[in-house]
C-alpha cells in the first residue's frame, strides 16, 4: 500500500496564533473615530471611493428616491489566524430599493465549489501557475440611484445628496452590473465562458491556456505560464481597480497551502475557528468525530429523529 508519508508527500504544519490580538469590531462611528486602526482602514476605503469616482454631490431632485448607507467592519485573518489588517465598507442599505424603479434584473452566476475543485486538481496535475485577485465592484450604472453622504465624511452642506455613477455594496444591481462589466471587458480580451459554467470563463491560443473563476469580486487565474497570468493581470488593472493577493491560499472559505511535491492541501481551519470565535466555543474541549461513535441507529430511532427535523 503507497500512503502519502512514504513518497514524502507531507501535510503542511499549521502554526496557530492566538486571537486575543484581533481588535474588537466597532458598533459605531464613533467608536471608530477613537481607535486609530479603524478609523486608518475607514479612511482608506473613502478615499479609495473618491479616487474611482463613484458619485458626485448633488442636491437631491424632487420625489427622487434617498438610499441609506452605513459602515461595515470586518477582521482580514491570515493562514495561521493571526490579524492580516482591519477593513472597512461603506455599504449601501439596498432594501430601501423598489423592484422595478431602482433596479430591475439582479441574477449573477457564481462559481461553484466543485467548479473549484475541479479546476484545482487540473493546476495539479498539470503544474499549472494559479493566483487570486480581488476587484473593487464597480460596475456602472444604469439608473439614477442617490445615497446619503457617508457617516464621519459628510460635507458642509448636509442638504448634498450623492448622485452613484458606479455600484457599491450593498445595491440590490450591484453584483449583476459588476459582472456584466467584468463579462464584457474578458469578452474583449479574447475570453469565452464555458458551455457547463457561466462563471467560468477560458481563452485559448497555440501557445498558452488561461483559465478564470469568478464568484462576484473575488477572481481565480491559472494559466500554463505564470508570465500570461501576469500579463492579463496587468490588462484587467488598466479597466478596473483590482488586488494581487499572489497565490492562492483562501477562495470560498476553504484554506490552500502547498506541499512538499508541489500538491495542494484544502482545509477550512481557518473558517470553523471563525465560528468558534464567534460563538465563544474556542475554550471547549476537542472530538474526533463530530458524533458519538458507539451510537447505533435504528429504524425506530432514525424515523422519529426525521419526523422532529421536518
Amino acid at each position: 500500500m503507497i500512503t502519502r508519508a512514504k513518497v514524502g508527500d507531507f501535510k503542511p504544519k499549521a502554526y496557530h496564533t492566538s486571537l486575543d490580538v484581533i481588535p474588537s469590531l466597532p458598533i459605531s462611528v464613533k467608536d471608530v473615530v477613537a481607535s486609530p486602526i479603524w478609523f486608518t482602514a475607514m479612511t482608506e476605503e473613502y478615499n479609495a471611493l473618491l479616487s474611482n469616482k463613484t458619485w458626485t454631490l448633488t442636491s437631491l431632485p424632487s420625489q427622487a428616491p434617498l438610499v441609506g448607507c452605513k459602515w461595515i467592519y470586518k477582521t482580514k485573518l491570515n493562514a495561521d489566524g493571526s490579524l492580516q489588517r482591519c477593513k472597512a465598507r461603506l455599504v449601501a442599505k439596498g432594501f430601501n430599493q423598489t423592484e422595478g424603479i431602482d433596479y430591475a434584473e439582479t441574477f449573477i452566476p457564481v462559481v461553484r465549489h466543485t467548479t473549484t475543485r475541479l479546476v484545482l486538481a487540473h493546476v495539479v496535475a498539470s503544474r499549472w501557475f494559479i493566483c487570486q485577485i480581488n476587484v473593487f465592484l464597480n460596475g456602472d450604472l444604469t439608473k439614477r440611484v442617490y445615497m446619503q453622504q457617508p457617516p464621519g465624511f459628510t460635507s458642509t452642506d448636509l442638504h448634498l445628496v450623492c448622485h452613484l455613477h458606479k455600484a457599491i455594496y450593498g445595491l440590490k444591481q450591484a453584483p449583476r452590473s459588476w459582472f456584466l462589466k467584468l463579462s464584457s471587458t474578458l469578452k474583449h480580451l479574447g475570453f469565452r465562458s464555458t458551455i457547463s459554467y457561466s462563471s467560468l470563463v477560458v481563452k485559448f491560443s497555440s501557445i498558452d491556456t488561461l483559465y478564470v473563476l469568478v464568484y462576484v469580486d473575488d477572481i481565480l487565474i491559472t494559466a500554463s505560464s505564470e508570465t500570461v497570468v501576469n500579463g492579463l493581470i496587468a490588462s484587467l488593472k488598466s479597466f478596473f481597480t483590482l488586488e494581487d493577493l499572489g497565490p492562492l491560499y483562501h477562495f470560498l472559505g476553504i484554506q490552500v497551502s502547498r506541499t512538499t511535491t508541489r500538491n495542494m492541501h484544502l482545509s477550512q481551519t481557518q473558517y470553523i475557528r471563525e465560528l468558534h470565535r464567534k460563538t465563544n466555543m474556542l475554550d471547549s474541549n476537542p472530538q474526533p468525530t463530530p458524533v458519538i461513535s458507539s451510537l447505533h441507529l435504528q429504524q425506530f430511532s432514525l424515523i422519529l429523529c426525521c419526523t422532529y427535523l421536518f
